[in-house]
This record gives C-alpha cells, structure tokens and sequence, in this order.
C-alpha cells in the first residue's frame, strides 16, 4: 500500500521548491521507494530534482494517435513510451505529465495510460504528486487515495483564498484525503491573525509556516537544483522540521 502525498496551490508560491525539500526529507530518512510525479502542465519538479526530463507522459499520448510501428500494438507502445519518460535515480524515480492535450478525442491513449500509471503506482511504497493549481488533475492520475494533501500559499489573501478553494473543491471529488494541511510559504514577518476563512477550513493546528530564503532564488538564477541546497539554509532547517511534525509524529 502506497502513501501519497500530494501538493497543490496557487502559481509562484514556492509549491514545487517544498515539494522538493520534502523529497530530500523523505530520502534522507529512508522513505524509499519513491516516485516523484510532476503533475503540472509547466514541468520543472526535474529542475528542483536535478535531473534532466527529455520526454513527458502528454508526449506519449499524442505519438500514439500517429507513430505507432507498423506490426506494434498500441498498448505494447504505450508502455513503451512510459518506460522511456520514467526518469530512474539511486535515489528516486520521477514521471511528468507534461501539457494538458490538444484537440482531438484521447479516449484511448487515456484509457490506456490510466491502467498503465495504476501498475507504475504499484511498485513504489511513497508517493509524491506535485499539482498544478486546482485537484481535478487527480483524475489524469488514477490515485484516488491521498494521505497528506499540502496546499502552499504565499502571505498574499489571493493565495490563502486559492489554497482554501483547492480544500473545499478537494470534498467535491470522487477521492479521500486522510489528512489536509496548509503551508504558508515565503514568510517575512509574523502573521498575527489569519483570516476567518482560513481558520474555518484548516483550524489553528492545520496551519504551518515556512520563511523566505534568499538563498532559493540564488540557486535558481544560478542554475542549481534546490534539493542541493546546504542543510545549514533557513528554509531547509525549517521545512525538516516541518516534515518531522507531518510525517513522523
């Protein structure tokens, strides 16, 4: 039985960069297997990773509409591509989702990479689906079971009001959450009071702060992977802490 933990949130919040600090946590402690999905559209969870992605599960599902082998069956290509966009570490294994599809039906190649991504999810003990904003993207995932959902916000009112969207619009699936938590992320000052709304979806226990670190946008501008980071770093120390609470209470 896998556990699953998924993130969500508004865009530009530092949703992918936690994802990753919770990666390196995770492997740190010997949470292993472990397969890192990137669920959004704008891929960039390799980045954080450090690794190279060359090919996305999208770039799958459109070859099979056109440049299937002669003599090979769809289902046997299919699984062909999977295997070719899994990206396998020491560490860790990671699959992209890639770009939502054109126009056109994908009834097939879906169908086909449901029951594929279903067997995939099968041979790995822990979970990790970093979403793009909103959670009906769980429906291209074919995990219905969710242990720990992390929504990330920024201080902004946009961005709590978008994490308290995702938790409400998450009751309305055809899915279970075992646990929901909020990480108010990039925090410069102490908060001294959170709106009604938020304390009325997570309560005061379901809320969790990360601070700002310089250091993140360095790494980025200099083109190093986050997991890389030094554990002396503000937001690393932080967020262990934070995993510490989540994951091994």
């Amino acid at each position: 039985m896998s556990f699953a933990i998924a993130l969500g949130g508004k865009g530009g919040t530092g949703k992918t960069t936690i994802a990753g600090l919770l990666i390196r946590y995770m492997l740190n402690h010997g949470m292993k297997p472990l397969l890192a999905i990137d669920a959004d559209c704008n891929s960039n969870l390799n980045e954080v990773l450090g690794v190279v992605l060359e090919e996305t599960l999208s770039d799958a599902r459109e070859d099979m509409r056109t440049k299937v082998p002669t003599g090979m069956t769809k289902d046997i290509y299919m699984e062909m591509k999977v295997e070719q966009a899994l990206i396998e570490t020491a560490e860790f294994d990671l699959i992209a989702m890639g770009r939502p599809e054109g126009p056109g039906c994908y009834c097939a190649a879906n169908n086909l990479l449901t029951t594929l991504i279903e067997r995939l999810i099968g041979n790995y003990q822990y979970i990790v689906i970093d979403n793009e904003a909103g959670m009906e993207h769980f429906s291209r995932l074919n995990q219905k079971d969710i242990d720990l959902l992390v929504l990330v916000s920024d201080p902004s009112r946009r961005g709590l009001s978008a994490a308290c969207r995702i938790a409400e619009l998450v009751k309305t699936l055809p899915m279970k959450v075992a646990r929901t938590v909020l990480v108010v992320n990039q925090i410069r000052e102490a908060i001294s009071e959170w709106p009604e709304e938020v304390l009325r979806i997570f309560g005061c226990e379901g809320i969790a702060c990360l601070p700002a670190d310089p250091m993140i946008s360095r790494f980025d501008m200099e083109g190093k992977p986050t997991v890389k980071l030094p554990d002396d770093a503000v937001v690393v120390i932080e967020a262990n802490k934070l995993f510490e609470k989540l994951l091994r209470p």
